[in-house]
């Protein structure tokens, strides 16, 4: 096949990630490999009270974006779909995939040199770091790291060019205890890729050499661009892609100072380590509209934590977080170096006593480019048996720890989700009690600025926004520490907001109708979600025209596809 590509003739190009269903045991994946991120790894054993979402191949839409070609994303196929698609007639077809989605990603290769026999075979993705990957997949080019500098160089384009953030959703599919979430969720921003900390465990890290590489490296390119796409889209939140976003200090300070200036007050919901955190500081979060924290607290041991912890007290950092209403997601590991069959619990109980929003538990999982993996495979651990379809890190070590044969590993982490839902009640409960918290510490702050009073204003927003579902909380409660907790949370939403008025009644009654009807549903059918395929077009020297389809729906034909401004893909569902 090709190597490269002639600068004189726009390419057609095609950029895929893997196709579904996701989430089954079949020849291509495993049930325990869900196409969305709470239900997979954070609220996995909370039932009907789990948070749905699914995310896009967030990184496909910025190659489309910044090159200039004609260019087809295609988002959740099925793999029929992914085949009509490639009778289009393309000269280079991208594939995105992660570590346990290498046997879709084969077959996606496979069918390309079936269907599209002169196309250029490129993959991609955290998947494309496997070791030997161009010998195990039938593939031209594999880009490990930033893509899009790559890709323009090979179309003959500059790669120094600015880069343009797409407009996207952060999420599609949205719903908590089977009741959708209306309105516009919130916009993707991603202000660059990597992190200098670089955990040894940490696959995004290393994927990018352990250095950080600004797409938005100043306050004000963030504040420009976040402008542009609230504008567009409707919405003032953001979710955050970045590894560690506080970690520039500097940055985030400038654009607060641009925020309060302009009288543009947006909210983010952000990853950052605790250092990061407490070198920004808790209130100026508050001001800054930082409404969730990602946090990775790992583990109770001073001797098997990392640098980021260091003199941090996760638990008290905890609690002062959600004291300002700022929902806090805390992720540990289970099974590293230092457990045993006998001390596992501690760090169990030490991540449940958190009291965190989230928990996220997974499980110690080399993966390629990283130290730990060097460490393993150099101390011949790794588990070449074991297929990658398994290394998803929610069941089986891919590594031979001497504390956890067969399937001791699942046991425990099965157990820690079912101990920190039992202990903690559900993320919904306490993502509305942290609403309320926030809304009552702006509410005691004696002289607010024109920044603290919008902040206060959203405060009071969100917290009635999350009391309307209480009483669906209380009927599904787990148990009865959680159904006390949630009449406690009630009286306390009436003392501060006041008596829901009619309008509140009502959607409450229609979220007792629709939390109803999953039930059911789930009873019958489970509660397995496959996302709907999205086709986004961007068209060679578009001059910021595009066209967005969403596919293979579930009704009598797909819906009509929308023009829109800048080529984005905003909220198919």
């Amino acid at each position: 096949m090709g190597n490269g590509a002639a600068t004189g003739q726009r390419k057609r190009i095609l950029l895929s990630g893997v196709f579904g269903p996701f989430g089954v045991d079949d020849a291509y994946g495993r049930r325990e490999n869900i196409m969305e991120l709470f239900h997979n790894q954070v609220t996995r054993e909370q039932g009907l009270a789990s948070f749905r979402f699914h995310h896009r191949s967030f990184g496909l839409y910025f190659l489309a974006e910044n090159v200039d070609a004609d260019v087809t994303v295609l988002d959740f196929p099925t793999r029929e779909r992914f085949e009509r698609e490639l009778r289009n007639g393309y000269d280079i077809v991208g594939i995105s995939f992660i570590a346990p989605n290498f046997v879709k990603a084969r077959e996606m290769a496979r069918l390309v040199r079936l269907h599209a026999p002169g196309a250029v075979v490129v993959l991609g993705g955290h998947g494309a770091a496997i070791e030997g990957v161009e010998r195990l997949i039938d593939c031209d080019h594999v880009i490990t790291g930033e893509g899009v500098a790559w890709l323009r160089r090979f179309l003959g384009q500059d790669p120094a060019a600015p880069i343009v953030h797409p407009v996207l959703p952060s999420t599609e599919r949205q719903s908590i205890l089977g009741v959708p979430l209306t309105g516009v969720c919130s916009s993707l921003l991603v202000p660059g890729l990597g992190c200098v900390n670089g955990c040894r465990f940490c696959s995004t890290s290393h994927f990018f050499g352990k250095t950080y590489s600004s797409y938005l490296a100043t306050g004000r390119a963030i504040f420009d661009n976040a402008v542009r796409i609230a504008d567009e889209r409707g919405t003032d939140s953001f979710f955050v892609m970045d590894e560690n976003f506080l970690k520039d200090t500097r940055r985030a300070r400038e654009l607060l100072a641009l925020m309060e200036r302009e009288n543009r007050f947006f909210r983010f919901q952000i990853f950052s380590s605790a250092e990061a955190i407490m070198a920004f500081g808790l209130d100026e979060l508050v001001r800054l509209g930082v409404t969730f924290v990602w946090m990775g607290v790992e583990t109770k041991s001073r001797d098997a934590n990392f640098t980021k912890n260091a003199g941090v007290d996760p638990q008290w950092l905890v609690r002062e977080l959600r004291d300002r209403g700022i929902t806090v997601l805390a992720s540990g590991i289970l099974c590293m170096e230092h457990h045993t069959q006998e001390n596992i619990q501690e760090d169990i109980d030490h991540l449940v006593d958190l009291e965190a929003d989230f928990t996220q538990f997974m499980l110690l999982t080399p993966l390629p480019t990283t130290a730990l993996y060097q460490e393993k495979k150099a101390a011949g651990l790794l588990r070449e048996d074991l297929p990658y379809e398994e290394w998803h890190g929610q069941k089986l070590l891919n590594w031979e720890h001497p504390h956890f044969p067969g399937d001791a590993a699942e046991r425990w982490i099965t157990r820690a989700f079912r101990q920190e839902y039992a202990e903690n009640s559900s993320s919904i409960y306490r993502v509305t009690e942290t609403a309320l918290r926030g809304y009552r510490h702006l509410a005691a702050v004696e002289r607010r600025d024109a920044c603290l009073e919008a902040r206060f204003a959203q405060a009071r927003e969100r917290a009635e926004e999350y009391a309307l579902i209480l009483p669906e909380i209380g009927r599904h409660a787990v148990n009865d520490l959680e159904r006390e907790r949630v009449a406690d949370l009630t009286r306390r939403m009436t003392v501060a907001l006041g008596k829901p008025g009619l309008r509140a009644r009502v959607i409450r009654h229609a979220v007792r109708l629709l939390a109803a009807r999953w039930r059911w549903r789930v009873w019958w059918l489970g509660d397995a979600i496959q996302p709907k395929t999205i086709r986004t077009r961007y068209t060679a020297a578009r001059g910021a025209q595009g066209v967005v389809q969403p596919l293979d729906c579930p009704l009598p034909q797909a819906l009509e596809a929308r023009r829109l401004p800048q080529a984005a893909a905003v909220g198919v569902r």
